[in-house]
């Protein structure tokens, strides 16, 4: 691999963290564009590799990516730096949009402001979908994955990890015993020598990660708010795969319906901050932790402890991402000529897009209908709209996101700034007339 200054490296990262608007599929396509056609530091098969292994993790697979390219280019100090500079432009300015949200969200421009962001919410996680199909789903194979992991979780409501390993295993099987012709030809595992520090890096994230929890737990009670963020978003961090498309609805219904830190629909107000900020989209945790310490912070709810839970949900949410790419990254690396693995690998990824194609019509459902019908019968558990309670206005709003995005073309920032200007005249319209 070309030898790369380590400065000019540290310029492209940020310039990736600060562009990196439009959720996995934009940030993914921005570092495939830099880093592997303008840039040409790594080649498209170590790309795609990477990609498949970050897709297998819990958390944000476009920030652990830049954090394994980065790893792979300067060590642990290169994955550090990726992995940060990648999440710190969206969590300031998601920070930043919190306090104006606390502060000024009962006016009516504000309010309008977040209702035409949800619209474009809509369309952009529409073309997130597509994006990531067409670049997944090539052959008869992945699409069949791909429909089999929607129709497990929409309508059976299977668990995301029992999708993972089956799509996983149907992978493995399919390429080690229905392709002799190219698992014979595998190519010779070349030797990969683990940069120094990678192992004392994952062991010192890890032991951050779980002193920072079990020490507020065993600080400040089970029952205060700071060790209710730690424990929950560590747990979150373990046990929701796919990205943040997966977390949400985890994230939602317990901040709403357990802990009430959050009102119904403010998750979506959440995620259009997200929506609207560089970094992952997963950065709406932040959000979520910034409520509940603004509402339950001790010894006094208020901004300070509301930017206090915001930090804590930023450290425990993103440290155990450090620690999958620095425990992972030197085995994967290992396998990249091990055609059967790697099948397995890319199964997985077709799988992801059943799971965000749940997602994204999981989406639709709570914002375009205020009231939702769940039906169980026979291990069927589906989530249906009542359409007598359809919002009007906001499906006219996303319609119009999706002919910006799909007829016209527009960029995200363009639309974003559309959507939200006819929400501001939506809402006074509303509240004038």
């Amino acid at each position: 691999m070309t030898t790369i200054p380590f400065g000019e490296a540290i310029s492209v990262w940020w310039r990736i963290g600060v562009l990196s608007f439009g959720g996995p599929a934009g940030q993914i396509a921005l570092m495939h564009r830099i880093l592997v056609e303008e840039k040409g530091w790594v080649d498209e098969a170590r790309f795609l590799h990477a990609l498949n292994y970050c897709m297998l993790l819990p958390g944000p697979e476009a920030q652990q990516l830049a954090t394994y390219v980065g790893w792979l280019l300067h060590g642990v100090r290169g994955g550090l730096v990726a992995g940060l500079l990648f999440i710190l432009p969206g969590a300031v300015a998601i920070l930043a949009l919190s306090w104006l949200y606390v502060l000024l969200g009962d006016l009516a421009v504000v309010e309008g402001l977040f209702f035409g962001l949800k619209a474009a919410v809509l369309a952009i996680v529409a073309q997130a979908l597509l994006r990531i199909a067409g670049r997944a789903l090539q052959g008869l194979l992945k699409p069949l994955l791909a429909l089999a992991a929607f129709t497990a979780l929409f309508v059976f409501s299977l668990p995301f990890p029992l999708v993972v390993i089956g799509a996983g295993l149907i992978g493995y099987v399919g390429a080690r015993f229905f392709s002799p012709a190219d698992t014979s030809a595998e190519v010779p595992l070349a030797p990969v020598t683990v940069r120094p520090g990678t192992r004392t890096a994952a062991i010192t994230c890890l032991l951050l990660w779980l002193g920072t929890v079990g020490g507020l737990v065993l600080l400040l009670g089970p029952d205060n708010v700071f060790a209710q963020i730690s424990v929950f978003f560590a747990k979150m961090a373990l046990i929701t795969f796919g990205g943040a498309y997966a977390v949400l609805s985890y994230v939602a219904q317990q901040g709403v319906e357990h802990y009430q830190w959050l009102q119904p629909g403010e998750m979506l107000d959440g995620l259009a901050m997200a929506e609207t900020t560089p970094g992952p989209l997963i950065l709406v945790t932040q959000f979520v932790g910034f409520l509940a310490g603004f509402r339950e912070g001790v010894p006094q709810p208020g901004l300070l402890t509301a930017t206090a839970g915001a930090l804590l949900t930023l450290w425990v949410t993103f440290l155990p991402c450090f620690v999958w790419i620095f425990a992972g990254a030197p085995h994967v690396e290992k396998l990249r000529g091990h055609r059967a693995l790697s099948s397995a690998l890319a199964a997985i990824t077709a799988a992801v897009v059943g799971v965000i194609a749940n997602l994204a019509l999981w989406f639709a459902l709570n914002a375009l209908f205020t009231e939702q019908i769940r039906v169980t019968n026979h291990g069927i558990d589906l989530l249906l709209p009542q359409l007598d309670s359809l919002n009007g206005p906001l499906l006219a709003i996303a319609v119009i996101a999706c002919v910006l995005v799909f007829v016209a073309r527009i960029g995200i920032l363009p639309l974003l700034g559309l959507c939200a200007g006819l929400g501001v005249a939506w809402t006074w319209l509303a509240t004038t007339l």
